[in-house]
């Protein structure tokens, strides 16, 4: 039994060095913090100094009743104009949601008037940043740490899943 659990954590800790794990992960935004998607709020001030990064996600909570998530182009959303949106992003409950799967620009408005009142959002979907160099490594002789670990976690790695196998198959 003690064979077993040194090679499951070995396993484990050989998965945890190959893994990769990412820096940034996507952000739920919800569109005007605590007021929402509402008429009288200045959603160009309230997207400032926010980057929107691909997967991210803007939650809008509004009055179903009185208003509705509709993207359109450029020119539509500086007119306020909603006669033909590329996509209608309401779903009934007032508690939606716009996937930013896309890098571009999104052009949001409320069609049902709520525009003249200032309910239109631009945002700009970006790629991911490229996540930050790590600090140099210091080195040990003629190898770095990293490289010393490395050379022992993948040969226990490429042991450890037959081993591994053959213990559970015996235990069967």
């Amino acid at each position: 039994m003690a064979r077993l659990t040194v090679l499951i954590v070995a396993v484990a800790l050989a998965f945890l060095v190959a893994a990769p794990m990412p820096e940034v992960t996507a952000k739920k935004y919800t569109v005007g913090e605590n007021k929402f998607w509402n008429p009288n709020i200045n959603y160009t001030i309230w997207a400032q100094g926010k980057h929107f990064y691909l997967g991210d996600w803007l939650y809008f909570v509004y009055d179903r009743n009185q208003h509705n998530i509709l993207e359109v182009n450029k020119t539509d959303y500086e007119g306020c104009i909603a006669d033909h949106p590329i996509r209608n992003w309401t779903r009934g409950a007032g508690r939606d949601i716009v996937t930013l799967n896309e890098t571009k620009h999104y052009y949001l408005l409320d069609g049902k008037g709520g525009c003249y009142g200032g309910m239109k959002l631009a945002v700009k979907v970006e790629k991911l940043p490229p996540p930050p160099k790590s600090a140099p490594v210091k080195n040990i002789g003629s190898a770095s740490m990293v490289t010393g670990f490395a050379q022992f976690m993948i040969p226990v790695s490429l042991f450890a899943f037959p081993a591994m196998w053959d213990v559970i198959s015996r235990m069967w």
